[in-house]
């Protein structure tokens, strides 16, 4: 864990590796860092990775491309950014319990660094039911409840 800002609202670690460890596909381990960071750093690397400008909710990061480094296959290994204001400031807009908005963009981050992607019509209701199914185990309604889309988030490396 890595706290460039930690504001009120903001999980415990507990938390926070609970829907880690529930993100991972059966038999996988992780060597990940979550980080949460204010808008300004949310804001620079969405643009530097992505090229837009403005903060998102979660920004994934896969080492090596995704690929496995050698002889660490079956080793998810990234970082996870959070962006604490854009995550609060969603969940307030959208009606949503904040800890369970948390909890979906942390199991959605994990997805992304296991390859899941939202590119097109056919991947984003895979990774969505997916997403639906971990955070209904952990006991969070399903995220997309009278949404139209996936959230707006994307791998950025």
């Amino acid at each position: 864990m890595q706290y460039a800002v930690k504001p009120r609202g903001v999980p415990a670690k507990k938390l926070l590796r609970r829907w880690v460890a529930a993100a991972l596909e059966a038999g996988v381990d992780a060597s990940v860092t979550l980080r949460v960071v204010d808008e300004a750093e949310g804001r620079a690397l969405n643009n530097d990775y992505r090229g837009k400008d403005y903060a998102t909710n979660v920004l994934s990061f896969a080492f090596n491309d995704g690929e496995p480094m050698p002889g660490m296959e079956g080793m998810v290994m990234g970082d996870v950014v959070l962006c604490a204001p854009v995550v609060a400031r969603e969940a307030e807009e959208q009606g949503k319990d904040l800890e369970a908005h948390w909890a979906h963009l942390v199991v959605h981050g994990m997805l992304h660094l296991q390859a899941y992607d939202h590119e097109d019509e056919v991947e984003a209701e895979a990774m969505e039911a997916l997403e639906t199914a971990i955070l209904q185990g952990l006991g969070y309604p399903d995220p997309y409840a009278g949404e139209k889309g996936p959230i707006e988030s994307e791998p950025a490396a």
